[in-house]
């Protein structure tokens, strides 16, 4: 997953760390961090209503007055271990802070400091100095969240509830809800505020009178002794958030009054695989009325008419691996033209509800399409599965996924290998699909033999061909340290990756990629936008933005960037052979949803045509979702699900971002409307 925006978050969404038990990455080592005194006050970091641990953030103060604080978390391998050193000046302002430690980037040091009335910091990925001046605050890339709980203060003091943002931006609180909760002793009245200007959305943050709370999320940092009111807390802040969502659908999302017609357009032709000029596409009542050729094709006389010279009409685009966030998410993906996703695990009841009200017209969003994610128990387990610690539960938990209307389940990689083929059959028997990572101590052969329909993430496809101690610890960190290490050396034309690569044909094995979050692990160095998140940095909330600048994997002593380079080299080769197989690529990003356009990027650079690249995302979803016959082309009859495009992705597969218009449900919606709705300044950088 990608980065959050909000500086103490920063940390929890790597997407890389070290192999259990390798040297740690640069930075200060762990047994010379801070060491919290037994009075520290401790904040527990758990997931799935708090009964799996994952870390702790302590915090004290020492007698000169120096706030100190701890952050140590290992999310299924990921490891950051930091302390944070923070010192305020009379009035209350930050005046000195230290970070120390390392993160799966590297080396978290960061420090800000202001004297003489200036400021200078300097971060993990960038530097900067100036004028020090009341209502200007300095937000941490990493460190804990400390000093972030004195920006709350800030903003609960200032007049107008806002402070201006170091390096930029702006940031605000507003209260959005109360909640009474009780660990068992004690009960507590919280106040839930809004925090803007961090992220796509506002973020939840729970305060007891002045006092930071905690937060509860998919990752909830809570007082020790209060994890188990996570859930309540989550429950109540998405009631307050959705509340907002009704009045944005009415505000964006167009009803036309009659049909509308898409003049002269360049058409991709999803079914056929090929792109046609100069094409008229006609839409009523939701649905495709007619499709044709621009000169012959009858525009009614009440149509509404759309221009399309130089311009592309696409099929709405599939995300097939998206872990859909919160309300922010659907405009967010409609304004890339993506229409519908594969939800491959979530916070159950969460996910739910936010389909049922986008499929109540309540919220902007996508068809998601939902598989239930089921693991095994261990350090390595997912952390919003289905935990299961026995064949019987695990049989249960495929009933649970039929009885809510999942589509599939996807299995996780702490799941004992012996449950893999009773669960799939049972769930055959219940007309659900099967996907997901390789348990650990399996090759994906095994997986595929003993029942599962498609492999998730391109580097559990190379995983037939990595050693034997890769994978039997591919649940941790060497599904991605020894795919780094080893996949450049694979021979993808061997007699035995020719037979598996066959096996996967015969087999009808879907595969998805998620391609582009390797190459953000694998390519780019520390401090530079990754290829997927360069178009849009300058218009993303600057701290966000930030964010993106650390998210590649830190080189060590036995593994450097062009290993890791040349590894990712072999992982786009795949793409290809299984095309060529007529193997299903489902195009999927596991990341914000924006990258996908990436992902259609990789493709081709690894010797696709674009037409056949923009299927991964459109039809071939379509039909492997038993979807096919409703959406995924634009033929007449089809709901009206499809993307203009200001471009031409047939000569430049990248022109898929720039999006104008784009038309679910129904309804019409303006890819400009759709960003400012949620703090993007304007449309992606165009690539030449």
């Amino acid at each position: 997953m990608k980065r959050t925006g909000i500086a103490f978050a920063l940390s929890l969404f790597a997407l890389a760390a070290l192999a259990q038990g390798a040297a740690p990455p640069s930075g200060t080592p762990t047994e010379q961090l801070a060491k919290p005194p037994s009075d520290a006050k401790v904040w527990t970091i758990t997931s799935s209503g708090g009964a799996a641990r994952h870390g702790q953030v302590s915090l004290w103060t020492t007698s000169d007055g120096t706030h100190w604080s701890r952050f140590s978390l290992n999310l299924r391998g990921f490891v950051s271990e930091v302390d944070e050193q923070n010192r305020f000046a009379p009035d209350g302002s930050l005046q000195a802070m230290v970070i120390r430690g390392h993160v799966p980037e590297g080396d978290a040091a960061e420090t800000y400091e202001t004297k003489d009335g200036t400021y200078n910091w300097t971060s993990p990925v960038d530097r900067g100095s100036g004028k020090a001046r009341a209502g200007l605050d300095y937000v941490a890339f990493g460190g804990t969240f400390d000093s972030f709980a004195f920006i709350l203060n800030n903003m609960l003091k200032a007049p107008d509830h806002a402070v201006d943002l170091l390096p930029s931006g702006k940031g605000r609180i507003e209260p959005l809800t109360t909640l009474e909760v009780s660990n068992g002793k004690e009960k507590k009245t919280l106040t839930a505020y809004a925090i803007t200007g961090f992220g796509l959305s506002p973020f939840p943050i729970w305060m007891d009178g002045d006092k930071l709370f905690g937060i509860a999320s998919v990752l909830s940092f809570l007082p020790e002794g209060w994890e188990k009111a996570g859930p309540e807390m989550s429950k109540a802040q998405d009631a307050a958030l959705a509340k907002r969502a009704p009045e944005l659908v009415a505000k964006i999302a167009k009803t036309p009054i009659g049909p509308v017609a898409f003049r002269n357009v360049k058409l991709y032709d999803a079914d056929a695989r090929a792109f046609r000029d100069g094409m008229t596409v006609v839409v009523a009542n939701g649905r495709v009325a007619a499709v044709g050729p621009a000169a012959k094709t009858k525009i009614p006389a009440n149509a509404q008419v759309i221009e399309g010279t130089g311009k592309t009409l696409v099929p709405g685009l599939w995300d097939n691996h998206q872990h859909y966030g919160d309300d922010s998410t659907g405009p967010l993906l409609l304004a890339s033209g993506i229409t519908s996703v594969r939800d491959p695990g979530n916070q159950q009841e969460e996910l739910l509800s936010r389909k049922k009200r986008i499929d109540e017209g309540q919220l902007l969003g996508q068809r998601i399409v939902p598989s239930l994610l089921v693991d095994g128990p261990g350090p390595y387990t997912a952390q919003v599965a289905e935990v299961v610690h026995n064949v019987d539960e695990a049989l249960a938990a495929v009933r649970k996924a039929k009885r809510l209307s999942y589509f599939a389940i996807k299995i996780y990689g702490s799941m004992d290998p012996a449950w893999v083929k009773p669960m799939a059959t049972l769930a055959h028997q219940l007309g659900l699909r099967v996907h997901g990572h390789i348990p650990h101590g399996m090759r994906p052969l095994d997986a595929v033999r003993a029942g599962y329909d498609e492999i998730t993430h391109i580097n559990f496809v190379m995983m037939q061909a990595m050693p034997d101690d890769v994978v039997a610890t591919s649940n941790g960190m060497n599904r991605f340290v020894g795919t780094g290490k080893y996949a450049a050396d694979v021979d993808l034309h061997s007699k035995m990756m020719t037979a598996y690569l066959d096996e996967l044909a015969r087999r009808h094995t879907a595969v998805d990629p998620t391609l582009v979050t390797f190459e953000d692990l694998y390519v780019p160095e520390r401090g530079t936008f990754p290829p997927a998140d360069a178009p849009y940095a300058d218009t993303l909330p600057p701290q966000l933005a930030r964010g993106f600048l650390s998210s590649a994997m830190a080189p060590q002593a036995d593994l450097t960037r062009e290993r890791m380079r040349a590894s990712f080299a072999k992982l786009q080769a795949l793409i290809p052979e299984l095309y060529r197989r007529h193997i299903a690529v489902l195009a999927g990003t596991d990341g914000f949803g924006f990258e996908l356009i990436r992902e259609l990027e990789l493709y081709v650079q690894a010797g696709m045509k674009p037409e056949d690249a923009l299927a991964t995302a459109t039809i071939i979803p379509a039909r492997t979702y038993h979807m096919g016959g409703i959406t995924g082309s634009l033929a007449k009859g089809k709901l009206a699900e499809l993307a203009l495009i200001d471009g031409d992705p047939q000569k430049n597969i990248g022109d898929l971002r720039q999006v104008e218009l784009v038309m679910r449900d129904g309804k019409l919606m303006k890819a400009a409307d759709l960003r400012a709705a949620i703090g993007i300044s304007g449309p992606p950088k165009k690539k030449n």
